[in-house]
């Protein structure tokens, strides 16, 4: 059974206009991929310059050395220990 010349222009066109919609669809999906790749490359490299000013800002400001008998007065130090912080308080009001 030939087909009627509609029905070939029919289905050419709709052939045509699914392949545009595909193709925005895939360029949309491309796209969002390629902003998100580039959103995470700029994180990491954000990331990697706030470790070097951090190794930096530690290099150019070392921290004085305590001796084993010295109070540790600084509260974020992993050496901290407040009952002898607290008895070296006490010792300077008294």
């Amino acid at each position: 059974m030939p087909l009627s010349q509609q029905t070939v222009n029919v289905l050419r066109y709709s052939a045509l206009g699914a392949g545009v919609i595909y193709g925005l669809y895939r360029q949309r999906k491309l796209t969002s991929a390629a902003k998100a790749h580039e959103a995470q490359a700029a994180y990491h490299h954000k990331e990697e310059l706030i470790k070097k000013a951090k190794a930096e800002w530690a290099r150019l400001h070392p921290k004085p050395e305590t001796k084993p008998g010295d109070v540790i007065t600084d509260p974020n130090d992993s050496r901290f220990d407040l009952e002898k912080f607290l008895q070296y308080v006490a010792g300077e009001k008294a």
